[in-house]
């Protein structure tokens, strides 16, 4: 049932007190900040600190041997006119440290490259983390290395030295008699018409070697953005002030040729939007040789595919999409009252075009209406869709399954909860959640959790698993959105408690999507190789549109309600149609997060 008027003015009473709380700690926080300063810096002696070999993170079990293929999984990629490989043994250099020890961060540099390889940067992690880091190490393709400038007419190589470095921070206050156990931070200056890839990192004043490292013709990068802050020193209260970011393509997405090394961007005076003085690497291959043919797909599908458990009270369970097509799903058409049936194979829907608003569909009529609502288990599977990612040194596995019906929400204020009646459910509710394979080796490397009109990469040392390397992934009561742990998590303002429930936990509703799935999309493999059902086509809405009108409330309750719905997602209130997979954003380009 719908919450009762008495209910609602509860829920706002509780918002405002919430709001004027965190209006009053806010002020509070910002008065010891400026009495105090902001969280000051310190630096440890390297001669204290950790091994200049740290153990790396491994998975669960030992990797099978991969189908045979063309380059996925051999340990090193082809770009073009660079080959790349992945290093993974560091040498220590320096490691800063704040008030709060977990937030120190160590920088490392890259040893044991192969020879004929050179380093393009070196690397840094949080210290809170496994250590699980590698950077990319390349080297010319002798045979596709002479690229000629028009203007000069004279042979340019992929690879060549800085001219020069630049000074971007240090640790050091300035003083001479404490240079000990100071950071240093060095950006390669290229020669004209190049690109500097990542920094060097020294203890010591001293400029690094030129051979150290090498910057890449511009041809053959791509733009990189900062992307997650590692370590932030200081504000404008701060003697130091000073950033580390990871970095990643700005163009991503399976048309994306943007590749990551790995490495680093740092600076003390970044703007948001500035183009960064580093690049990424590029993939010039045109056959992403290092994708994994289809004989490796379903290899990586079985070795890593994960559970699927649904909430031991969820009522509203997955089915296969023949299973709602033969149930009873009808297609309507804008203007006609009356549905019309759909094959099993979805042929008879309309297909591509966009989502205009002229078809939808929608659950059957009368007594089978409630059944379909609830789904099939047993029927019920994974539809994978294969794509490159990072230029095609890594794999996209994106699993989206299909629940017949979306049901309503739960509001959370404080603690209290409230079971709605109708806001948050649809019919036709599509999720997914996508797992990232390295095509250096194999090794699943994180998987993306969709929530609702969002979502998070988890890395594979925070994932929970089931069988061997298989990851477990939760599916929320009501709404299907994925996590990666059981619990409750909220969605919406956690600053002042309020949001929509998502309750996860273990039970004996599961999907194995190590056995069942299918196989409906890998574009780069070429026209023909895995054939795309029917209904994959479909680009309209799998479910009728509602949007829930608040205006039936007392006039004095509908601003409130109005801002309590604005904190909420998006879905819930009925402002995005259902939508197909292939109508996602998602489909061709990167994951939100």
């Amino acid at each position: 049932m719908m919450p009762t008027i008495l209910e609602i003015i509860v829920v706002v009473v509780i918002i405002i007190i919430i709001t004027k709380s965190f209006r009053l700690q806010s002020l509070l926080l910002r008065s010891k900040q400026e009495m105090f300063g902001c969280q000051r810096f310190y630096r440890k002696r390297t001669d204290q600190l950790a091994p200049s070999e740290p153990q790396t993170f491994s998975l669960r079990a030992p990797l099978p041997p991969w189908p045979q293929g063309q380059g996925f999984a051999l340990g090193k990629i082809n770009l073009g006119e660079l080959e790349a490989v992945k290093v993974s043994r560091f040498k220590f250099i320096w490691s800063s440290n704040t008030q709060d020890e977990k937030k120190g961060v160590t920088f490392y540099k890259p040893i044991g490259i192969p020879d004929g390889f050179y380093s393009l940067g070196y690397y840094c992690q949080s210290n809170d983390q496994p250590f699980r880091g590698f950077v990319l190490v390349a080297r010319e393709i002798p045979s596709k290395s002479e690229s000629t400038h028009i203007s000069t007419g004279i042979a340019s190589p992929a690879l060549r030295e800085p001219v020069d470095y630049t000074l971007v921070w240090s640790s050091n206050d300035g003083s001479e008699e404490r240079l000990q156990g100071c950071g240093f931070f060095w950006l390669p200056q290229p020669p004209e018409g190049y690109k500097s890839i990542g920094y060097l990192v020294t203890c010591s004043p001293k400029k690094p070697k030129l051979d150290k490292v090498r910057c890449v013709r511009a041809d053959l990068t791509e733009r990189c953005e900062n992307y997650q802050v590692i370590l932030d020193v200081g504000t404008r209260f701060s003697e130091f002030p000073f950033q580390v970011w990871s970095t990643r393509p700005s163009h991503r997405g399976m048309l994306g040729r943007g590749v990551s090394v790995w490495t680093f961007s740092c600076n003390s005076c970044w703007v948001p939007g500035q183009e960064l003085p580093i690049a990424c690497l590029k993939n010039l291959d045109p056959t992403l040789h290092a994708m994994p043919n289809c004989d490796q797909i379903h290899a990586l599908i079985n070795h890593y595919g994960p559970t699927v458990f649904f909430h031991p009270d969820e009522i509203y369970m997955p089915s296969s999409v023949s299973w709602f097509f033969e149930n009873g799903a009808l297609l309507f058409r804008k203007g006609d009252s009356v549905g019309q049936s759909i094959d099993v194979d979805g042929s008879n829907l309309p297909s591509g075009g966009r989502n205009d608003g002229e078809f939808w569909i929608d659950l059957p009529s009368g007594d089978r209406k409630n059944s379909v609502k609830s789904g099939n288990l047993g029927s019920a599977k994974l539809y994978v869709h294969v794509k490159p990612a990072l230029g095609g040194t890594f794999t996209d596995v994106a699993m989206w399954i299909f629940c017949p019906f979306n049901g309503p929400a739960t509001l959370k204020v404080g603690v209290m909860n409230y079971s709605l009646s109708k806001i948050g459910q649809h019919v036709g509710d599509w999720e997914h959640f996508t797992l990232r394979i390295c095509n250096f080796t194999g090794e699943l490397w994180s998987i993306y959790f969709s929530q609702h009109s969002g979502g998070v990469w988890v890395n594979a040392y925070d994932l929970e698993y089931i069988q061997g390397n298989k990851a477990i992934v939760y599916s929320s009561k009501n709404g299907h959105a994925t996590f990666p742990h059981p619990g409750t998590y909220m969605q919406g303002s956690g600053k002042l408690g309020l949001g929509i429930r998502n309750d996860v936990a273990r039970s004996n509703f599961f999907v194995d999507s190590s056995t069942c799935y299918e196989l409906v999309a890998a574009e780069y493999l070429g026209d023909g190789v895995v054939s795309e059902p029917g209904w994959l086509q479909f680009m309209r809405k799998w479910g009728p549109t509602i949007v829930y009108d608040i205006s039936i409330l007392p006039l004095v309750l509908r601003y409130s309600m109005a801002n309590i719905f604005i904190k909420l997602p998006v879905e819930l209130y009925g402002e995005e149609g259902p939508t197909g997979p292939k109508e996602k954003n998602n489909w061709v380009g990167d994951e939100r997060g």
